[in-house]
């Protein structure tokens, strides 16, 4: 047997496709197919029972993958006794929130082009739950998103923290800076949808208030939320530090509210199961890279009825 028949075999069982663990090794699912066939004759017994649609493990096969994980990551160990003087190479498939796009995402990418020029990255921006569940059926190697995730696949290791602040339009507020409880229901408030990372803190301070909010479902963009808030259609919760530019230019009003929105931890996402080295790598990249308080474009100037 071989470390490359072990790997398309271990990363099959554990992401439930072969497909997907094509992808993941970049090798097309014939040859994860062919690799996987090697091995199971090698062994003269069956991994998994393709009787139906949809192949599953054998006993034995059930029985082999913490197995193939500990040569797996014995292979990891020796490896990394030498440093390969070219880097990382390959492809890494990673996640990341429209938030995280517009702040750091240049420099983390213009950072690991430095130090490691063969790795081709390919960035997804997606909302926090669409990020986590490509994580974990192992479509991508990583994701920052906010977290933690409810998933127990996934491990999450905090790399920043984000303020979030009430703000709307000097048209709608006046001259009004802090949110009441009654302030709600005369205020639609724009969020995205359950998805987002920022809804689902949103909904949990809103509970714990016991607030009845009257609630626009806008779009899952931030920019256009932020548009939206400074047309005056409504109020909005937004990153603090990287809207700051806007609010002393008066296109947005910062609004207090008690208790204060929550922190947010954006955190770098994972699978437990994953211990490539490569991962390792790219987390102390994104620690470094990794600060949301770089501003937006200059804002429009607001209009003041």
């Amino acid at each position: 047997m071989t470390l490359k028949q072990l790997e398309a075999f271990y990363w099959a069982a554990k992401l439930g496709s072969f497909a997907i663990a094509a992808e993941r090794l970049h090798v097309t699912q014939s040859s994860l197919s062919k690799r996987i066939a090697e091995l199971e004759a090698s062994l003269g017994a069956p991994l998994f029972d393709r009787s139906s649609q949809r192949a599953v493990l054998t006993d034995l096969g059930q029985r082999t993958v913490p197995l193939a994980n500990q040569m797996l990551s014995l292979s990891d160990t020796v490896k990394a006794l030498v440093s390969a003087p070219e880097g990382l190479h390959g492809v890494c498939k990673f996640g990341i929130s429209e938030l995280g796009s517009l702040t750091w995402l240049p420099r983390f990418v213009a950072m690991l082009r430095d130090a490691h020029p063969n790795l081709v990255l390919r960035p997804y921006v997606d909302l926090a739950r669409q990020l986590e569940r490509r994580v974990s059926r192992g479509e991508l190697d990583f994701a920052v998103s906010p977290g933690p995730s409810p998933d127990s696949d996934l491990q999450a290791e905090v790399m920043s923290e984000v303020r979030f602040s009430w703000m709307g339009s000097p048209a709608r507020m006046g001259r009004s800076r802090k949110l009441r409880a009654e302030d709600f229901e005369r205020h639609p408030v724009i969020t995205m949808t359950e998805d987002s990372g920022l809804t689902r803190a949103f909904d949990a301070w809103a509970a714990a208030q016991g607030l009845q909010v009257q609630r626009i479902l806008a779009c899952n963009s931030l920019m256009a939320i932020t548009g939206l808030t400074v047309a005056g259609v409504g109020i909005s919760f937004l990153p603090a530090d990287y809207m700051g530019t806007w609010v002393q230019q008066g296109s947005l009003v910062e609004l207090a509210s008690d208790p204060p929105l929550p922190t947010l931890n954006y955190c770098f996402l994972s699978r437990r199961d994953d211990t490539r080295g490569m991962l390792q790598t790219l987390r102390d990249f994104v620690r470094e890279a990794v600060d949301f308080s770089d501003g937006p474009p200059a804002p429009p100037v607001a209009r003041r009825s």
